[in-house]
Parts: structure tokens; C-alpha cells; sequence
């Protein structure tokens, strides 16, 4: 196994809806994931976590921050006003403006974390964002500021959801989103290192979140070109009536799931010499 690459394989949204949240604990229990993402402020996140009681020893678990999707866990009277977090192309301009008041971003994030401590008994391993929310303006430096409070910055991990540009541009699928992440997302790692704070190397895994291309050729895709600490997300699942009314994303999930459970996912990986990895590997 000494000559087999780690690369981490992250199911983001843990919790936005019970069909999801199964499919995340089913693909654990098969090895086919190392890491997934909790969406704290959703009601299915109390509901789902214990399922992940036997699976927590070999993944990892951690904060999906949302600001997106749901209700905040506490009264957000300008960012939510109606009770109801706002979409992220609602979200998205204001955020670049600094237009967001600071203090309610943080007591939101605060409110996250507490939710994902008291229910999980444990710190999160690494924070995250639900459409990379966590790399904007007002909140990169609120969520950074809440973990260093609570003596995280050791302890726990930060995504970032960049790539080096020739790595991006070595993969179609998803492109254009990349580099617009990667734009939003630039100086993250260095803040992020500054203040005591690991990052991944490595970033990947965009795609139309849609059946235009086959599950195999985005997962083809996102293992290939990838950093020192790679990380590749997904958005397998089942679809239920809770998801279809709080998100786009339905039969991608489907599609995703049933490819990371079949045996042409196991043959990428032991060709490309790769294995899944809870956390990154010392250097």
C-alpha cells in the first residue's frame, strides 16, 4: 500500500436532506469515501448524525458551513430577514462589497459549529463551505476568527477550493466554475496558513451537478492532475421529497452514488494507484 497515492474523497452536504445523509453513510461503510461535510443549520443533520457512529473511524467529519440553503440557526435580521438564508446569486454581490454586517456572519458561524460539536460530541476535522461560501469576503475572516477562539487552528483543517490553473485547465468538466472559484478563493490558503490553519493541495471534482456527463467521466476527470494534498469533492445521495425542495441537484446524486458503489470506481483507483484517505499524510 506504501506505493499508493492518499487523496481525500469528500461528500459535501451531510444532512440537507435524509436521502442524502444514506447514501453518504452507505459509501463509508463501503470505503468508497473519506470525508463528509455536515450542513448543521438543516434539520437532517440532527436527524442523520448518529448513522454516522460507526463509520466516523474512518472518515473524516466536518463543518459544511451554509448560508445558502435553510434557515440560520438564530435570528439573521439583515442577512435573512425573512427567516430564510438567501440564494448564493443573492448572497454572491453583496458578499464582494462587504455589504454583509460582520457580526451576524459571526454569530451564525458560531451557531454552526456549536450545533456540529453538541450533536457529534467532538470538534470538527476540517470547515468547509456550501458553495464555497467560506472563501468570501466578511466571512473568510469571521469563520477564521470563530476556529482560532476555539483553539482550532492546530486541530482543524480548511478547504480550498483552488487549483493551481494549469491543473484546472487540464480538465473540461466543470472549467469555467473552477476558475471562478479559484478567482473568489485567492489568498484563502496563504490567510489560512498564516494563522496555524492546514490546507489541501489540490482541488477538483466541479461538474454541471446535472446528467449532461456520464458519473465515470467526472470522477475520470477530477483524479487526474492533482496536487501534493489533493481533495475531490462530490454530491452522491438518494433523492426524496425534502432534497427536491431544496435543491437543484436530484438525479446527479443518483448518478454519482451508484458509480462510487460500483466496481469501475474501485478499477480507477487501483489503476491510477490511488487510495482514500481520511486525512492528509505527513510531509
Amino acid at each position: 500500500m506504501s506505493s499508493f497515492r492518499s487523496v481525500i474523497l469528500c461528500a459535501d452536504d451531510f444532512g440537507i436532506a435524509d436521502g442524502v445523509s444514506r447514501g453518504i453513510v452507505e459509501l463509508a461503510g463501503m470505503g468508497r469515501l473519506s470525508a463528509t461535510g455536515a450542513m448543521t443549520n438543516m434539520p437532517g443533520w440532527r436527524r442523520a448524525a448518529e448513522s454516522l457512529g460507526g463509520v466516523r473511524d474512518r472518515m473524516a467529519v466536518g463543518l459544511h458551513l451554509n448560508l445558502t440553503t435553510g434557515s440560520p440557526l438564530g435570528a439573521m435580521p439583515v442577512l435573512a430577514p425573512s427567516g430564510r438564508f438567501p440564494t448564493l446569486k443573492e448572497l454572491l454581490p453583496k458578499a464582494l462589497k462587504r455589504q454583509w454586517p460582520a457580526v451576524e456572519i459571526a454569530r451564525e458561524i458560531a451557531r454552526q459549529i456549536d450545533a456540529f460539536e453538541e450533536v457529534f460530541g467532538a470538534a470538527p476535522a476540517f470547515v468547509d463551505g456550501h458553495q464555497h461560501v467560506h472563501v468570501l469576503p466578511v466571512i473568510r475572516p469571521a469563520l477564521i476568527a470563530a476556529l482560532k477562539a476555539r483553539g482550532y487552528a492546530s486541530r482543524v483543517w480548511l478547504r480550498d477550493p483552488s487549483d493551481r490553473a494549469t491543473a484546472i485547465l487540464r480538465r473540461p468538466i466543470g472549467r469555467n466554475k473552477a476558475l471562478i472559484v479559484k478567482s473568489l478563493a485567492r489568498g484563502f490558503a496563504s490567510r489560512a496558513h498564516e494563522e496555524g490553519f492546514r490546507t489541501n493541495k489540490g482541488f477538483s471534482g466541479f461538474a454541471p451537478l446535472d446528467l449532461s456527463v456520464p458519473a465515470a467521466r467526472v470522477f475520470e476527470e477530477a483524479f487526474s492532475s492533482l496536487g501534493t494534498h489533493p481533495l475531490v469533492m462530490c454530491h452522491p445521495g438518494y433523492v426524496d421529497d425534502e432534497l427536491r425542495s431544496l435543491d437543484p441537484a436530484l438525479e446527479s446524486r443518483v448518478a454519482e452514488l451508484d458509480y462510487l458503489k460500483s466496481d469501475a470506481f474501485g478499477e480507477l483507483l487501483e489503476q491510477r494507484g490511488l487510495r482514500l484517505a481520511p486525512r492528509f499524510e505527513a510531509t
